[in-house]
């Protein structure tokens, strides 16, 4: 638990981490503070997004006509560096499972997100990466690292390890973003908190693409289609495929990013194991159980790769 850090600290943590901070004007009174009734804090942690765009640096501040700005403490973009958008309550969490929030604040384990009972924008920092989340729209080098340097150095000011950073899939049910692996990024994060304030990395670190394990995947096509409604195996690489079928148009959005691989999933699998795209398999290779080749060609067409 901790107090959120004022604009100016905030600004000095970042650029004392070896970051170019850009101001955008308005951002240390844009708030959503007294349209809610609720002020900011105490923090628990940090929250990374992608944006699901580009271009989209005044989208973060000003929001949406469902959505109202800020979206975001800090956006960074692909090129334009990274901008502080707000220090104080900013719509960017919603309503995320409050063990994860328990997990940040106690530097545990991150537990399954399967509710969402909490509100983080009360007490998480969030960072928009501008990034399509495709998993085909790459993330240049540069602005990976800067996102490791923003999460690190507000590790740094806060006496938080890498224990303190989530996904926002890994906090709310139903969300994939960021689209790189989390486990990566906070490793990366622990090797900057390793080092000194500033210090240039060599080489810089890169995301690493989410994974899906194949094993894991068919024990979830098998132990959840018959189990009670809602049985989860395995959340993660379950929502990774279900969120492809539904890009691929064979799964309806609403049976999407429970993490369960149920019948309405199973039988999204087999028409994409029947299509042409997906192997034109027949028979009992069409039964939606996930094979290595089926799996691939879906992760090579949506951003994920498959380990067994």
């Amino acid at each position: 638990m901790a107090t959120p850090l004022s604009a100016d600290r905030l600004v000095a943590a970042l650029r004392a981490e070896g970051l170019t901070v850009h101001e955008r004007d308005g951002w240390r009174s844009h708030s959503r503070d007294t349209a809610t009734g609720k002020s900011f804090g105490p923090v628990y942690g940090i929250l990374i997004h992608h944006t699901a765009g580009h271009n989209d640096r005044e989208l973060c501040y000003w929001g949406r006509s469902d959505l109202p700005g800020p979206l975001c403490h800090s956006w960074l973009g692909k090129t334009d560096g990274l901008w502080m958008i707000s220090s104080k309550r900013a719509n960017h969490a919603g309503l995320v499972d409050a063990d994860v929030i328990a997990a940040l604040r106690a530097e545990s384990a991150l537990p399954h997100d399967d509710q969402a009972n909490a509100d983080g924008n009360d007490c998480l920092y969030g960072l928009e990466i501008e990034n399509l989340g495709t998993g085909k729209d790459p993330y240049p080098a540069k602005q990976y690292r800067e996102a490791v340097l923003w999460a690190a150095a507000l590790c740094r000011v806060h006496g938080w390890s890498e224990r303190s950073i989530a996904g926002h899939k890994e906090a709310q049910p139903g969300k994939v973003d960021p689209s790189f692996d989390m486990d990566t990024f906070r490793a990366d994060v622990k090797k900057q908190l390793a080092a000194k304030p500033g210090a240039p990395a060599r080489p810089l670190p890169t995301p690493s693409t989410p994974r899906v394990d194949l094993s894991r995947l068919i024990a979830a096509a098998k132990a959840d289609p018959p189990a009670k409604q809602g049985h989860v195996t395995y959340r993660a690489g379950v929502n990774l495929v279900e969120n492809a079928l539904v890009k691929e148009g064979l799964l309806a959005k609403t049976y999407a990013g429970d993490g369960s691989y149920g019948t309405t999933t199973k039988a999204a699998y087999a028409r994409w194991q029947r299509s042409v795209a997906g192997g034109g398999y027949t028979g009992t290779a069409a039964d939606g159980i996930p094979g290595s080749a089926s799996l691939k060609r879906l992760g090579a067409r949506h951003g994920f790769t498959v380990t067994s």
